[in-house]
């Protein structure tokens, strides 16, 4: 087995591959994903996998799109997943959260919590926070490299915004400032637009009928669903390395693990065992096809 840090190479055949994992990803279209995706650089999910597999430290993850006063369901699942792996590769991924995600699993995963929901001081003083907030995320970690996922990023007119057009300012956990000061590269995934590191297509989303994200990144990875994001990254991680990361991976159970711990589908609302709205059964499927692309099944 390759070991964590080492080179591995590319072949032809894995920017195929990447390219038919990048296809399934944005399949069905629920958010117009698929609509967009010839803007973005064929080749996504083979250089993030790249990435990963040639780290040697520290990987922030950070992830928590809120809903209702908790969390969704989907990012934390899929930044799990990715935990998961580069824990087994001997990285030292840290998933960054705000609460109430960071307090329900900080006794099961390494978790940086970082503050939500500054309304109440003044316009400079929040902005004086959020910098010196990721200044020190930055200085404590030297993180290698910065993942999101599911993550609300700044608007053009400086606040955050759900799918719905709603602000949702005072209950986010702002990041976008830890990715602009990074000296790393920085991976961001989502699924309708509103995401950080939705800014490197920024100017193709004005056919989608949401209020866009400006905060660029180095690559992004689009999905019907930000977890299935995760899943083709590992895919691709799997066959480079030569590894079933995903055959290893219970889907159901780690879904479970948040919805007991507070966490509710970011389209319904409700405390169940769906991702924006479809039930675990969908992403079970997906996960089939991944590991059958990449050889594994």
């Amino acid at each position: 087995m390759i070991t964590w840090g080492e080179q591995v190479m590319s072949t032809n055949d894995d920017l195929v591959l990447s390219q038919q994992i990048e296809n399934l990803l944005v399949a069905s279209n629920p958010r117009g994903m698929q609509t967009i995706q010839s803007v973005l650089q064929p080749g996504y999910c083979l250089r993030t996998a790249q990435m990963m597999a040639q780290l040697s430290g520290t990987v922030l993850i950070a992830t928590g799109f809120p809903v209702k006063g908790t969390f969704e369901t989907d990012g934390p699942v899929g930044a799990a997943a990715l935990y998961r792996v580069l824990l087994t590769l001997g990285g030292n991924p840290v998933l960054v959260c705000g609460e109430p995600l960071a307090s329900a699993i900080q006794s099961d995963y390494r978790v940086h919590r970082v503050s939500t929901g500054l309304s109440g001081e003044s316009e400079a003083e929040i902005r004086l926070h959020i910098l010196n907030q990721a200044q020190q995320i930055l200085s404590t970690y030297e993180p290698e490299l910065i993942i999101t996922i599911e993550l609300p990023g700044r608007a053009k007119d400086g606040s955050y915004y759900n799918m719905r057009g709603i602000n949702i300012s005072d209950q986010v956990m702002s990041f976008d400032d830890v990715l602009l000061l990074a000296n790393c590269p920085s991976i961001c995934i989502g699924d309708g637009g509103n995401e950080v590191g939705m800014g490197n297509i920024a100017d193709s989303l004005s056919c989608l009928d949401i209020i866009p994200c400006v905060t660029k990144c180095d690559e992004l990875i689009i999905a019907d669903v930000s977890n299935w994001a995760a899943h083709g990254i590992i895919a691709m991680l799997s066959k480079l390395m030569k590894k079933d990361f995903l055959g290893e991976w219970d889907n159901h159970r780690c879904l479970e693990y948040f919805v007991q711990h507070g966490s509710v589908d970011g389209v319904t609302g409700e405390k169940t065992m769906t991702e924006d709205g479809l039930p675990c059964e969908v992403t079970d499927s997906v996960i089939a096809q991944l590991r059958h692309l990449s050889g594994f099944c």
